[in-house]
């Protein structure tokens, strides 16, 4: 069963091909989507990856959480199911 991840304080420059590859080299990635402002269409600074399983998504988060990514250090933790 594949684990979502939530990917915080993103720089502005990351778009959904780079945050796949930053965290491709981790595991298998299902998705990766930066999100946007509805109406400018511009990064809202966060994200979700989707891993294959919750191994994938450990490595990732052990790996990259509080690293930089382009500038900036970013934050990787498991997502919280929304209510």
């Amino acid at each position: 069963m594949s684990t979502k991840l939530f990917v915080g304080s993103l720089p502005w420059s990351v778009d959904d091909k780079t945050l796949q590859s930053a965290f491709e080299e981790h595991g298998t990635v299902v998705s990766a989507k930066v999100v946007k402002d509805r109406d400018t269409g511009r990064s809202r600074g966060f994200g979700f990856v989707e891993m294959e399983n919750s191994t994938d998504a450990k490595n990732a988060i052990a790996a990259l959480n509080n690293t930089e990514l382009k500038g900036r250090n970013i934050i990787v933790n498991e997502a919280k199911p929304r209510d």
